[in-house]
């Protein structure tokens, strides 16, 4: 089942959400009032009336309410206007309470019942009775939604280092995630100052050609790789990806290297002869290892010798004292024992010689 859209942006540069026309006739870039999860809205049509499944959307689409009359548009300028007061008395009342807070931007709904208040901290902060002051300020419900430097950087209409409008705060309505990666493969330099935006994060701008070096290094051979070109075998030395050539590093019959462009369907990166020059490649470079390996497996056995047959000597006279010692100390003991082992005896011999009393009356003659 397919229903009837239009996407509605509520800022500039904003984010579009999608509502239901309801069967009303609604041109591209005419203003509307819609009901959102906030209250009544008031928007501007980005994208115009289109069919589209219903199976699309997870959640049901709220209605588009009615298309903006003039007295929805002069409501819209009073509020704006208010917006511009409620800045000050946001400032003045956080300065009372010590907060340090900085206010980027103040947005009323259109029914008049809730004023949301966007800040920037350096980190959380209790404002409880920040908000307890502007609710009876104003007598709205109010909410107060703490932002990161990309959106502050979003909502302010600042100049990029391009000398341009900064993309998310003229056209841009999502910030997508930018990685240090996608400047690696562009061949960036990746000192912070050159590929940071005015936020201080990353560009935005290394997400729009990303793609295309996806597709373009993926038929390039890498740097370094031996490859076959219609002068020759050579070895890949750089890559120009914008214009889609391949710089190699040749070998003339002068054993003379010569740096040569070539186009990227004019070089055989796959095949027999570029497994052949590889394989050859990586023979010379193993051979090598082995070779510088060997030779310093028998420079460390000359040097071992070497330490061996100057401290063969002094070793063994001190093996040789070590052994005169552990001798002398073994017959000690040797003779500790036997001493022992005699006293013993003595002593068993003069108590089997004593006689020993049997019974009470022999005891008796004893004593008489």
């Amino acid at each position: 089942m397919k229903i009837k859209i239009v996407g509605v942006r509520f800022r500039p540069a904003g984010k579009i959400y999608y509502f239901k026309t309801n069967d009303l006739e609604i041109a591209e870039h005419a203003h509307v009032v819609v009901e959102t999860a906030q209250g009544i809205e008031y928007g501007e049509v980005v994208l115009g009336p289109r069919e589209i499944e219903k199976s699309t959307f997870k959640h049901p689409l709220k209605p588009v309410r009615r298309v903006a009359t003039k007295k929805d548009e002069q409501t819209h300028i009073e509020l704006l206007e208010k917006e511009k007061e409620a800045h000050k008395v946001f400032e003045e009342r956080a300065a009372f309470h010590h907060l340090d807070m900085h206010l980027v931007d103040v947005e009323f709904t259109f029914d008049h019942r809730k004023a949301i208040f966007y800040f920037t901290a350096d980190g959380r902060l209790d404002f409880r009775q920040l908000v307890r002051d502007l609710a009876s300020a104003f007598h709205l419900r109010i909410e107060l939604r703490q932002i990161g430097v990309r959106d502050e950087t979003k909502m302010f209409n600042t100049l990029g280092i391009c000398g341009r409008e900064t993309c998310c705060s003229s056209w841009m309505g999502e910030f997508r995630p930018v990685s240090i990666k996608m400047a690696k493969e562009q061949g960036l330099s990746l000192n912070s100052t050159k590929i940071s935006g005015v936020c201080g994060r990353l560009l935005c701008c290394l997400t729009y050609e990303d793609p295309f070096y996806h597709e373009v290094t993926r038929k390039m051979p890498k740097i370094g790789n031996w490859v076959t070109t219609p002068e020759g075998e050579g070895q890949v030395y750089r890559l120009n990806v914008l214009e889609e050539k391949v710089v190699v590093k040749m070998q003339t019959e002068d054993d003379e290297m010569e740096i040569k462009t070539f186009d990227v369907n004019d070089v055989v990166k796959s095949g027999e002869k570029h497994v052949l020059a590889n394989n050859r490649r990586q023979q010379r470079e193993k051979e090598e290892r082995l070779r510088e390996q060997k030779q310093e497996g028998q420079e460390a056995k000359g040097d071992d010798k070497s330490k061996k047959h100057d401290k063969g000597p002094k070793k063994q006279a001190k093996n040789d004292g070590h052994r005169e010692e552990g001798h002398r100390r073994r017959r000690h003991r040797a003779g500790r024992k036997h001493n022992k082992r005699s006293k013993q005896a003595k002593g068993g011999d003069k108590n089997q010689n004593a006689k020993t009393p049997s019974s009470p009356s022999e005891k008796k003659k004893e004593k008489k």
